[in-house]
């Protein structure tokens, strides 16, 4: 079994205020390499006084994006080696926020993984369909194109972790199925093995669908489900935990 990983997405939210959520989670955090991987990924703004709060903790932080090139003419955007520079570990790339609101390809998200990978980070590449692509029995057709446009140049599965993001259960309080979301990670699994071989069994899939602590002790036992990737959950301190919290009663 793979050593599960519950990763926050603070998305555009988190003001120095909140860097005491931060210091509670990080106080929350085993120590023991048998327990989950505990990782909050916070805006740029807050990367610095983050990687600070965490320090001496089991917890990780990391980033929400990152430019594909190392540096120049790039107003805005941030690097993989600024992120690293930082004391970030992870970087989310290609959220489906970043493929619909600001025209991110499969093309792009793959130059970003590895110039994530590049810098020594670790790349939390997401997937995921619309409603309509879900509604028109399209789902694993979609998931598929998007993993082998954005897997483009890696090779080591070591170096990412993929999260499953069903657009249409982000932000809505709808969540998949047991069994849809069961389905969909078992064809990512296959799909990686088929590409990397045995070693694609070590990549940790996540879902990242309104993980919530009501529901998380029916989805984070779901077979290849090694985690998850949350959003509005991972800003208050005792949700993120909870959520932690059965991830960890799942390893004993």
């Amino acid at each position: 079994m793979n050593r599960k990983l519950i990763a926050g997405n603070w998305k555009m939210n988190g003001l120095r205020a909140d860097l005491s959520i931060i210091r509670e989670v990080a106080a929350g955090a085993s120590p023991s390499l048998q327990a989950p991987e505990l990782l909050l990924c916070v805006p740029a703004t807050l990367l610095g006084e983050a990687v600070q709060a965490a320090t001496g903790a089991a917890l990780k932080i990391g980033g929400q994006t990152c430019q594909a090139a190392d540096k120049g003419a790039f107003t805005g955007d941030i690097s993989a080696p600024m992120l690293a520079e930082i004391g970030a570990h992870y970087v989310i790339i290609g959220h489906s926020e970043r493929r619909t609101g600001h025209g991110e390809t499969d093309e792009m998200v793959a130059a970003q993984a590895r110039a994530a990978v590049n810098a020594a980070l670790t790349a939390i590449i997401c997937v995921g369909e619309t409603l309509e692509q879900r509604a028109s029995a399209r789902t694993l057709e979609v998931i598929e194109g998007q993993l082998a446009g954005s897997l483009q140049g890696l090779k080591s599965p070591a170096s990412f972790v993929i999260a499953y993001e069903p657009l249409w259960a982000i932000g809505t309080g709808k969540v998949a199925t047991p069994a849809q979301i069961g389905e969909v990670h078992a064809f990512i699994r296959a799909f990686l093995v088929d590409r990397f071989g045995p070693p694609g069994r070590g990549v940790r899939i996540l879902y990242g669908g309104s993980l919530n602590p009501a529901n998380a002790p029916e989805i984070l036992p779901i077979q290849d489900v090694d985690g998850g990737l949350i959003g509005g959950a991972s800003l208050k301190a005792g949700d993120f935990l909870a959520i932690y919290a059965t991830a960890s009663a799942l390893t004993v």
